[in-house]
């Protein structure tokens, strides 16, 4: 059986594929766009910030409070600018649609 680092590395491509697919698209919101990518500085964050508790501290990163916070708050800000691209676009789409609603004859 695989092991969890294993693991880990290779959930990396296909969210990097994910990632390539989306910019290429230009479809998603520019905001969310930068969220998604945020996800890989969370990535970042985490890989040494658990090496760091295991070596340190002997435990797990979930277990030294003030690293494993300090990692998950580069996902929460993620997350954030996720939600906040989606809820722009959709409210700059309803403002057009309300205009083009407002032209009509």
């Amino acid at each position: 059986m695989a092991s969890k680092e294993t693991l880990f590395a290779l959930s990396l491509f296909p969210y990097l594929g994910f990632l390539w697919f989306l910019t290429r698209s230009k479809q998603a919101p520019r905001l969310a766009l930068l969220g998604f990518y945020m996800t890989l500085v969370f990535v970042a964050v985490t890989i040494p910030a658990g090496i760091y508790a295991e070596r340190v501290y002997g435990e797990a990163l979930a277990n030294v409070d003030f690293l494993h916070g300090g990692a998950e708050f580069f996902l929460t800000l993620s997350n954030i600018m996720v939600a906040l691209g989606f809820w722009q676009a959709i409210q700059h789409r309803q403002a057009a649609k309300a205009e083009g609603d407002r032209n009509s004859p």
